[in-house]
């Protein structure tokens, strides 16, 4: 599965909360970009919130109009943190607690 950087970045965000996340909080993700315009990325950040809305990595809240659906609040789902804890795998960090421990029973083993 294929996941844009905009989307990983609205997963990571998502993933440890057990509620609602507030979808402004995924404008953060161009805060250091100035180029795009601020309907460009409103547009591009709804469009992503529904690509992985048809995935059924995240479930939108929202309200919906005869049209089109407006979506305020996002939520993991099951899948989701599946796919999270796939990307942030290669992040997650080395316990370094349980392997100086082993480090001084090699050194009193070597000096036996």
């Amino acid at each position: 599965m294929r996941i844009s950087a905009l989307q990983k970045y609205i997963l990571i965000r998502c993933y440890g909360r057990e509620r609602k996340v507030n979808r402004k909080k995924f404008f953060n993700f161009y805060n250091k970009d100035k180029k795009t315009k601020e309907k460009a990325r409103i547009k591009i950040i709804t469009k992503s919130i529904e690509r992985l809305i048809n995935k059924g990595l995240i479930v939108g809240f929202g309200e919906r109009t005869q049209h089109k659906w407006y979506i305020s609040d996002v939520q993991l789902t099951v899948l989701g943190k599946k796919v999270t804890k796939k990307l942030l795998g290669e992040q997650i960090k080395l316990p370094l607690k349980r392997i100086k421990k082993y480090a001084n029973i090699k050194k009193i083993i070597k000096k036996t």
